[in-house]
C-alpha cells in the first residue's frame, strides 16, 4: 500500500472519528445504499411555480425557475448534498466574471440567472432542461451582452447529471472582456470534509469557518489555520491554489463523505471547450467544500488570456457537457474506493465522448466530426545525426495562429493528444472547422506548427503522414542547464518554512505547492545570489526553481542577479554564439542578460517586462512558456573563464519573478 494511500486512509479515519462527536445532518429514513436498487426507474419531471424537479430514482434535482440555479441534490438518504443554509442562488450555479472596457473597468460577478425556462426533452429515458438569459440592445440593457443557454440533462439509470451551456454574441454588440467562466457546487460542510484530486493528492480539509478564524498571510487566499475545529490541522496553511491542476490532469476531482459513504465528483470527458491548451492550469475542488470546473479563466496566465470582444464580432461556443457524478458504498466498505470508482467512471465518460444525447443543434455528434492522424519526427543534427521519433509529443489542433499561439488562444476549440514513443498521433472527435496543427516535444525547445491549415469536415479522416519538426538550433551544445519540458520541476525546490506548511506536500516531488517558498530563496542564499558553475554544479540541487526577489526584511524586496560561470576554449571572435533561454513562467518580470560585465549600464539583452501568470505566488511550477534566442558575438567571450549575469530587474514585491525551463549555450554553426 502506497504512502499517499495510507495517509489518505489515516486522514479519513481521523475525520470519521472526529465527526462522530459532532451533531450529524438531519437525514431522511435510512435505506439500502445500492444504486442498482432502482436502475430502471423512469426519469420524471415535476413543474412547480418557482422550481423544477427532476427525479430518475437515483438522484433528485431541484432547480429554481426560471433562474436555473441548482438548489437541491437529493441522493440516498440525504435530502440535499448542497449547503442549504446558503441562499438558493449560492448552492449550484454557473457564473461569469467580466468588465465593460473602458467605461466600467471593475470586475462584475454574474451568476447567470436565467429569465426563460423550457423543457427541451421529456421522456422516460431523458430530460433536458434549458434556462436562458438573453441580451436586448434595444432595451438599454446594462448587463452582459451575451445570450446564454444553460442546459441540464438527467438520464435514466444515471447516478448524476450533465450540464453544458451555449454562449452567443451577435454581430454589432458592444465591446466586452470576459475573464472567468465556471460551474460551482457548494456542498454540505458537515458532511464533505475529505477531498480527492488525484491518486496522490487526497486529504482531510479544514472547515470554511477555520479560514475566517485563521491568520491571513501575504494574500487573502492563503490562511494559516490557528484554531481549526479539527486540531489535526492546526498550524497548516490553506490556500485554494495549492490544489490547482493542469487541464490535462484535471479530469475528475471531488469530495468524500464518510458517514454515510458518498462521493460527489466533477468529471470532464473532454477538454475541447477549455481555453489555452492542455497545460493551462486552473482551480479544482477546495475548502468550502467547493467543487468547481473552470471553462476559461486568467489563472496562471494573466488578463491577456481574457476573452476580449472588439469591433462587434459575432461568436458562439458550446461549453461542456461536464458530468456531476454521485456514488456510494455500503457502511462496511472502504470509503476510499469511491475515488477508484470515480476514476473508472471518468474513463467511461471519456470513451463515450462525444456524447450522443445533448440536444442543442450547436453540439456536434460523432458523425459531425472528423479525425486527424500522422507521425511527428524531430530533426536536430546536433543532438542526433539521425532523424528521431517525437516520443510523447503533445500534438493538437487549435484555431489558426503562429507557432505556440495555442497557449494564449481563448475563443475557439482545441483538440489535443499525446503521441506514442514512435511519434504517431491520432486526434479524434474534432469538430468541423479550419485549424492549425501545433506540437511541442519533451526534450526539445520551441513549438512546432504545420505549415498548411487543416480543414476538418464531417466524417473526414485526414492522414498527414510524416511531419518533421526542426527545433530552434544555431550550433552545437557547449553546455546546458535543466531539461526542456516547459516546467521548472527538475530544479531545487526547498522545504517550506516549518510554520507555514501543508502536510499533504511534505517530502513530495510536488512540494513546490507549499506556501511561501519565494522567501526561502533569501534564506538559502543569505549573503550572495545564486552562482552556478558549469561542470561542477548540479541543477537539481544548485539551481533554485524560481528567480525571485531578495527579501531584505520589513517587506522590502530587491532584484537578484544570478551568475553562470563557465570555461570556453578556442573562441571564434568573428562568429556568433547563441544563448537559448526557455522560461517556464514570468510575472511582471524583466530578465536582463549581461556577459562578462555584471555592472554594464546596458544589458546585452533584455526581455522587457513580460508575463502576468503569478505562478510563483499560486504554487505553480510553470505558467506560460517563453523562448528567447539571444545572439552572443564571439568578440565578447573570453578564452578561459566567462560569466553570464541573469538579472530579474523588477523588485518591490516577492512575486515579480520568473522560472527557467532550460538554458543552453550553443557554439557557432559547424557549416560556417
Amino acid at each position: 500500500m502506497g504512502f499517499a494511500f495510507r495517509v489518505a486512509r489515516n486522514y479519513l479515519s481521523l475525520v470519521l472519528a472526529y465527526r462522530m462527536c459532532r451533531e450529524k445532518a438531519v437525514r431522511g429514513t435510512t435505506r439500502n445504499n445500492d444504486d442498482d436498487m432502482v436502475p430502471s426507474s423512469p426519469v420524471q419531471l415535476q413543474l412547480q411555480d418557482s422550481h423544477v424537479v427532476v427525479d430518475n430514482g437515483i438522484v433528485r434535482l431541484t432547480f429554481s425557475r426560471p433562474e436555473g440555479m441548482v438548489t437541491g441534490i437529493q441522493y440516498k438518504e440525504i435530502d440535499n448534498l448542497l449547503e442549504d443554509s446558503n441562499t438558493e442562488t449560492d448552492r449550484g450555479y454557473w457564473n461569469l466574471v467580466y468588465t465593460w472596457p473602458p467605461e466600467h473597468p471593475n470586475d462584475i460577478f454574474d451568476k447567470v440567472e436565467g429569465t426563460t425556462f423550457n423543457v427541451i426533452m421529456e421522456d422516460e429515458d431523458q430530460i433536458e432542461l434549458s434556462f436562458t438569459k438573453t441580451w436586448d440592445p434595444s432595451l438599454n440593457d446594462t448587463g452582459l451582452p451575451l445570450n446564454i443557454d444553460k442546459r441540464f440533462i438527467v438520464l435514466r439509470g444515471s447516478p448524476g447529471f450533465y450540464s453544458y451551456a451555449i454562449f452567443e454574441r451577435l454581430e454589432g454588440w458592444p465591446d466586452i472582456n470576459m475573464y472567468e467562466g465556471r460551474i460551482v457546487f457548494k456542498l454540505k460542510e458537515n458532511m464533505f470534509q475529505f477531498m480527492a484530486i488525484s491518486d496522490e493528492r487526497q486529504r482531510i480539509m479544514p472547515m470554511y469557518k477555520d479560514r475566517q478564524t485563521g491568520q491571513v498571510l501575504d494574500y487573502k487566499e492563503a490562511v494559516l489555520l490557528t484554531n481549526p475545529e479539527n486540531p489535526f490541522l492546526k498550524g497548516e496553511v490553506d490556500d485554494k491554489y495549492q490544489y490547482s491542476s493542469d487541464n490535462k490532469d484535471s479530469r475528475v476531482h471531488g469530495w468524500i463523505c464518510s458517514d454515510p459513504s458518498i462521493g460527489f465528483w466533477m468529471i470532464t470527458a473532454s477538454n475541447e471547450f477549455r481555453t489555452a491548451g492542455p497545460v493551462k492550469q486552473d482551480l479544482t475542488s477546495h475548502t468550502g467544500p467547493y467543487t468547481i470546473f473552470y471553462f476559461f479563466s486568467t489563472h496562471y496566465a494573466g488578463k491577456s488570456l481574457g476573452i476580449k470582444f472588439r469591433g462587434g464580432e459575432p461568436w458562439k461556443k458550446v461549453f461542456g457537457p461536464v458530468f456531476i457524478y454521485l456514488n456510494s458504498v455500503q457502511p462496511d466498505e472502504d470509503p476510499l474506493t469511491l475515488w477508484t470508482d470515480a476514476k473508472e467512471q471518468m474513463f467511461i465518460e471519456t470513451e463515450s465522448w462525444p456524447y450522443d444525447f445533448p440536444l442543442s443543434e450547436d453540439y456536434h455528434f460523432a458523425g459531425q466530426r472528423g479525425s486527424v492522424t500522422g507521425r511527428l519526427l524531430v530533426r536536430d543534427r546536433y543532438f542526433n545525426k539521425e532523424i528521431m521519433a517525437a516520443n510523447s509529443a503533445y500534438v493538437g489542433l487549435a484555431p489558426p495562429g503562429d507557432a505556440g499561439s495555442w497557449q494564449r488562444e481563448n475563443m475557439g476549440y482545441q483538440f489535443w493528444t499525446q503521441a506514442d514513443v514512435e511519434g504517431y498521433f491520432s486526434i479524434r472527435g474534432v469538430r468541423a472547422g479550419n485549424y492549425s496543427l501545433y506540437a511541442w516535444v519533451p526534450g526539445f525547445i520551441g513549438d512546432y506548427k504545420y505549415n498548411i491549415y487543416v480543414s476538418v469536415t464531417p466524417g473526414s479522416r485526414i492522414r498527414l503522414g510524416n511531419l518533421v519538426y526542426n527545433p530552434p538550433r544555431s550550433g552545437p551544445t557547449l553546455w546546458e542547464i535543466g531539461i526542456p519540458d516547459r516546467t521548472a520541476a527538475e530544479f531545487y525546490v526547498p522545504d517550506p518554512n516549518p510554520t507555514l506548511m501543508n502536510k499533504l506536500y511534505i517530502d513530495r516531488t510536488d512540494k513546490f505547492r507549499q506556501y511561501g517558498l519565494w522567501d526561502r530563496y533569501s534564506e538559502v542564499y543569505p549573503d550572495e545570489d545564486l552562482s552556478y558553475t558549469v561542470g561542477v554544479s548540479n541543477y537539481q540541487t544548485d539551481w533554485f526553481f524560481a528567480h525571485v526577489n531578495r527579501n531584505t526584511g520589513n517587506k522590502t524586496y530587491i532584484p537578484s542577479t544570478w551568475q553562470i560561470l563557465f570555461d570556453l576554449e578556442n573562441i571564434d571572435e568573428s562568429d556568433n554564439y547563441t544563448l537559448q533561454l526557455a522560461l517556464a513562467s514570468a510575472n511582471e518580470a524583466e530578465l536582463q542578460v549581461r556577459i562578462n560585465d555584471g555592472e554594464a549600464a546596458d544589458p546585452h539583452f533584455t526581455t522587457g517586462v513580460i508575463g502576468n501568470d503569478n505562478a510563483i505566488a499560486r504554487h505553480g511550477i510553470h505558467g506560460l512558456y517563453w523562448l528567447f534566442s539571444v545572439d552572443v558575438p564571439g568578440s565578447i567571450l573570453h578564452n578561459g573563464n566567462n560569466t553570464i549575469y541573469l538579472k530579474q530587474s523588477r523588485g518591490k514585491i516577492p512575486w515579480k519573478g520568473l522560472m527557467y525551463d532550460y538554458i543552453r549555450l550553443e557554439g557557432p554553426s559547424e557549416s560556417n
